[in-house]
């Protein structure tokens, strides 16, 4: 077999490959990424994604994934039928192997471009000066208990009913109110909130394993209209943060954390409160089960009794909807993205949801500091 050698297609793939490297020394320069990736580009190319994917009453975003996996899907297909039948194997499978990585590197610039350079960003560190550190056994439990008793007030407020389920324009509203609240005291978190969807891919939801998710190519946040209604407000302030630009899990969840709280909605509150009780009993429980087992008992019976009867109850009602939902495919897609954000210089990957533990430690020392 001859190798037939398409010069054209090397000359186009090794300016792919120098557009990548430049690229990725782009995002090495916090200057690039700080004064005109963050402060000039991204805010104007947001909104433009977000004003031009809410003309659509469906996800845009979803529609052009599916799409995507079908094309490539087809493409692969055939050219897996044509490779079996080429009399020049070795010419097509270099052809296939330059168009993949061609596409790779198209993909790459593209990712970066639309949303990659945020997680270089100083982000919320440089926008409050805050400096997340290791913690203790008494932070943690401190933050724990503030978070009981502030989920417990919150309850209490909403009533013994049941919790609602709320529509998308409700979602929207209230955590506009919250970012605009917020924003008086944070000016970074000013925004128009749009853009809001709900998933297409909600029936598949549990086996790709995701509860909401920002989509960086057409600026869509997305939510599921399945989940226990109490999940959603706080859920759609997290994704709101990713709008805003913040790549980071734990700092979106942080920055929803800052809207939530301005929020005078007791629903969003405490939709808020319950989310960052499961990041914080995480990291309370792990770190005393790494040293006294007699300890780590404790201080669960301690959170249980400090714990109102109505907040276990819907904690139980959202741990009993996930348990009758399991299945044996959720640990593997957790997986790909465990290793996508550990490519994205979330080095704790998917635990780093539980890094906004830190934040919150941080956050309150220093308010402690300047009372």
């Amino acid at each position: 077999m001859q190798l037939i050698i398409d010069e054209k297609n090397i000359k186009k793939t090794f300016l792919l490959l120098l557009g990548g490297i430049l690229t990725y020394l782009a995002g090495q320069s916090s200057w690039f990424v700080e004064n005109c990736y963050v402060a000039k580009f991204y805010p104007l190319w947001s909104n433009f994604l977000k004003k031009g994917s809410n003309f659509f009453p469906f996800s845009l975003g979803d529609f052009i994934y599916s799409a995507f996996i079908i094309y490539i899907s087809i493409h692969f297909l055939k050219w897996f039928i044509y490779f079996l039948h080429s009399n020049q194997r070795i010419t097509f499978f270099w052809s296939g192997l330059h168009k993949m990585l061609q596409f790779g590197l198209i993909g790459y610039m593209l990712f970066q471009l639309f949303w990659g350079f945020n997680y270089k960003r100083g982000g919320i560190a440089l926008a409050l000066g805050l400096n997340p550190t290791v913690y203790n056994q008494k932070q943690i439990t401190e933050l724990t208990n503030e978070l009981i008793d502030s989920a417990n007030y919150y309850r209490r407020q909403i009533g013994s009913d049941g919790l609602p389920v709320f529509t998308k324009k409700q979602l929207m509203d209230d955590a506009q109110m919250a970012y605009d609240k917020a924003s008086i005291q944070f000016p970074f978190l000013k925004t128009t909130i749009q853009s809001v969807k709900f998933s297409l891919f909600e029936p598949i939801a549990d086996y790709i394993g995701f509860s909401g998710y920002y989509n960086p190519f057409t600026g869509e946040a997305h939510l599921r209209n399945d989940l226990p209604g109490i999940l959603n407000p706080f859920i759609i302030c997290h994704e709101v943060a990713h709008q805003l630009g913040y790549a980071s899990e734990s700092e979106a969840s942080f920055i929803g954390f800052l809207a939530a709280k301005s929020s005078s909605n007791s629903y969003l509150k405490y939709s808020m409160y319950l989310d960052l009780l499961n990041y914080s009993f995480n990291e309370q429980y792990l770190l005393y089960a790494k040293e006294n087992y007699g300890a780590f008992e404790q201080v669960v019976k301690n959170n249980r009794n400090r714990m109102d009867t109505l907040v276990k109850k819907d904690r139980k009602d959202i741990r009993d909807f996930f348990y009758k939902r399991r299945n044996d495919f959720s640990p593997i897609s957790n997986n790909l993205y465990d290793q996508f954000l550990k490519m994205n210089h979330q080095m704790a990957g998917i635990d780093s949801y539980n890094e906004v533990v830190a934040w919150l430690i941080s956050y309150q020392k220093r308010k402690n500091e300047n009372n």
